[in-house]
């Protein structure tokens, strides 16, 4: 069973690519034949799934490794994602994972937010801070069931990764005053993006 690792068992490799609507289902398919050819057959790679994000802007694949040099090894060889355009790429720990008892099955068809913050390594142990508090407001939505917030080893980024029971009611967190401090905590530490997505393709070595 492939599933977010809250207690960092594994470490897990967040790899972005950007694209456009009309190209992301030919390198979806593309990144889902490398993951599954290439990927899956380093050493100390466990597992790991691609993701498409809806608005056809992004796709993200989500690799988990026993070890960050088994990571790196992978990176600086021929095959580390050779001919494909990596836009963001590196490697997490999970430090915040709510609520306890969250099903954490990375699966097919599953529906997932993924927040990327960008910003200083000086600034990311209290961005994390803040982040230890978000879940208590954020899963005040009926339709998320959990969040997950990583920070990465190089303290450049973390990101907040969650699972949707459906996105039709996605926008209240954008908008209803009872989310504002979801939408602002960051501000002043980070730059913040985010996207919706969808698993396409998932993997266990």
């Amino acid at each position: 069973m492939v599933a977010i690792q809250k207690n960092n068992a594994l470490l897990a490799s967040i790899d972005l690519f950007s694209t456009s609507p009309d190209k992301q289902q030919e390198l979806t398919e593309k990144l889902s034949n490398y993951v599954q050819s290439v990927v899956r057959s380093q050493p100390e790679c466990v597992s790991g799934s691609v993701n498409h994000s809806l608005d056809g802007e992004r796709i993200m694949c989500y690799l988990q490794w026993r070890t960050e040099q088994a990571y790196t090894d992978f990176m600086e060889s021929e095959q580390g994602y050779s001919g494909f355009d990596l836009s963001d790429s590196h490697v997490y720990e999970v430090v915040v994972s709510k609520p306890d008892n969250a099903d954490l099955t990375i699966e097919l068809g599953r529906l997932l937010h993924l927040g990327e913050f960008r910003l200083l390594p000086e600034n990311q142990p209290r961005l994390v801070a803040l982040e230890a508090e978000i879940p208590a407001i954020s899963l005040q939505h009926p339709d998320l069931l959990c969040v997950n917030f990583h920070r990465s080893l190089d303290g450049t980024r973390t990101m907040n990764y969650g699972f949707w029971n459906t996105l039709e009611h996605f926008d209240k967190l954008l908008t209803e005053e009872r989310f504002a401090p979801v939408r602002d905590y960051w501000r002043g530490l980070a730059e913040n993006e985010f996207h919706v997505y969808e698993v396409v393709s998932v993997f266990e070595a």
